[in-house]
């Protein structure tokens, strides 16, 4: 059997992530398409220590979103997502935090200015 270049490997990979986010709650998987379709174009020419890390954490999601899913979509699957633990957090840098706060934001409907205003 004949092995996966890079490129298909990382083409199967976001084609997996892409429907499997199709189980997902209309609203939660328009952020999520649109949130993996720009972290994907903007790794497309990163180092290979980097792209190693990145395909690893990907795949670790699919993995995770693929159970939470099950079989029959989210109405029969456990609850989606994971909730963070204080080490993790330790392991963004400052752009990831921001990130992270930006996807809590339009996750949750909230902007800058209600943020500042609670």
């Amino acid at each position: 059997m004949m092995s996966l270049s890079h490129v298909q490997r990382v083409r199967m990979l976001y084609k997996t992530i892409l429907r499997l986010h199709r189980g997902l709650p209309t609203e939660i998987q328009v952020l999520g398409t649109e949130y993996v379709r720009d972290e994907f174009r903007r790794h497309k020419n990163c180092d290979e220590a980097t792209a190693i890390i990145f395909l690893n954490e990907w795949a670790q999601y699919a993995i995770m979103l693929h159970k939470q899913l099950g079989l029959k979509g989210p109405h029969t699957a456990k609850p989606l997502g994971k909730q963070l633990k204080e080490e993790d957090f330790n392991k963004f840098n400052e752009e990831q935090m921001y990130q992270l706060y930006e996807l809590m934001n339009a996750a949750t409907g909230k902007t800058d200015k209600d943020t500042k205003d609670t």
